[in-house]
């Protein structure tokens, strides 16, 4: 299964987009797209109970959106693990374009 997005709005105000499946750095791509287009307009939430699999990239990208006040939602332990390793360890030395390329 790929990646699965369904926005769902709750009475409290929020906009939640429940994730399903696999999230790798393309599918995170469209994820911010639709977090920016709904920042302006309230709160954003991330449900990641459906979460099955996840990239580098996408941790790094949900720890920067956490950060910026995106509330994950019934997060994995082993996403919130992993979430807090990139935070102690911070940003990566050598840009990941450069990191993935077989010399």
């Amino acid at each position: 299964m790929t990646c699965k997005i369904d926005r769902v709005l709750t009475p409290g105000g929020f906009v939640v987009f429940r994730v399903s499946g696999r999230i790798d750095c393309s599918s995170f791509e469209v994820l911010q797209e639709l977090i920016e287009n709904e920042k302006t307009k309230g709160r954003v939430a991330l449900d990641l109970t459906e979460l099955t699999v996840l990239s580098l990239e996408a941790v790094r990208a949900l720890t920067v959106a956490e950060a910026n006040g995106i509330e994950l939602r019934n997060c994995p332990a082993y996403v919130r693990e992993w979430i807090s390793r990139v935070r102690q360890c911070g940003p990566p030395s050598v840009p990941i374009e450069l990191r993935n390329k077989r010399v």
